[in-house]
């Protein structure tokens, strides 16, 4: 959001958003703080995993049920469930995560990185500056600004439909900010998962209870008021773009 108002400065929104923020000094503020926190997040992350696979020496998160790495089963599934969604098989048996929770989670991995690192020189461009050619800030600038609308279009796109418009998960799946699912949910979507647990004799140790009701109406305000924001800015982008794309012709 902090970003938009610079990536489409000649929009007619982006004065009004910018000004919705608190200005350029605010807006800049924001986004920077932001920043911070990403980074912060992807640091726990990797040291999270630089703890259980180089020191704790545990196995399975390059390769198996566990691991977010694409691999065959993954592209099986993928072709499974097209034939699935044109009436012509069953629908695939899942595991742990599904290859479109992959393909999320790759995305964001990708997108902290070349987002994270050419928002950095564009931060710091005198020290970036200092060993590197002055044409680098205006490489930075065009990846940093066309991978996050890239960031925002996939989430719009793809995440949005999984989170959202799946029968398994329409209107909203709150399981982001309740940590749990109902038992048959579970059963249903991660059967390999389910079973793997039933036969190790661990399920019990995964059950808790279930959220309260006000917890719940909790959530689906808070998530339905940032799909809101993030529908109402998604149509700003389309406008932009529309709008551009109208102008070069």
């Amino acid at each position: 959001m902090t970003g938009l108002p610079l990536k489409f400065a000649a929009a007619p929104w982006a004065p009004g958003l910018m000004a919705a923020l608190g200005g350029p000094e605010i807006a800049g503020f924001l986004h920077r703080f932001a920043a911070i926190v990403t980074f912060g997040y992807f640091a726990v992350h990797l040291g999270m995993l630089f703890r259980d696979v180089a020191l704790k020496r545990e196995k399975g998160y390059f390769w198996g049920w566990r691991s977010m790495t694409p691999n065959l089963k993954d592209v099986q599934d993928l072709w499974a469930n097209v034939k699935y969604f044109l009436y012509l098989g069953p629908r695939p048996a899942l595991d742990r995560w599904a290859y479109w929770e992959k393909f999320d989670y790759l995305a964001v991995f990708w997108g902290v990185g070349m987002i994270g690192v050419s928002g950095l020189i564009l931060w710091f461009p005198g020290f970036f500056t200092q060993f590197l050619p002055g044409w680098a800030l205006n490489a930075a600038y065009i990846i940093h600004s066309d991978e996050a609308l890239l960031a925002t279009g996939f989430i719009f796109l793809f995440h949005f439909f999984h989170t959202h418009l799946r029968p398994e998960s329409f209107p909203m799946d709150p399981v982001i900010f309740t940590g749990s699912m109902p038992l048959h949910r579970f059963k249903e979507e991660r059967p390999i998962e389910y079973q793997r647990l039933v036969d190790s004799n661990t399920l019990e140790q995964y059950f808790v209870p279930p959220p309260s009701k006000g917890y719940i109406q909790l959530a689906h305000v808070f998530g339905f008021t940032a799909v809101a924001i993030g529908v109402w800015l998604a149509v700003l982008i389309f406008r932009a773009l529309a709008s551009g794309a109208m102008h070069l012709f």
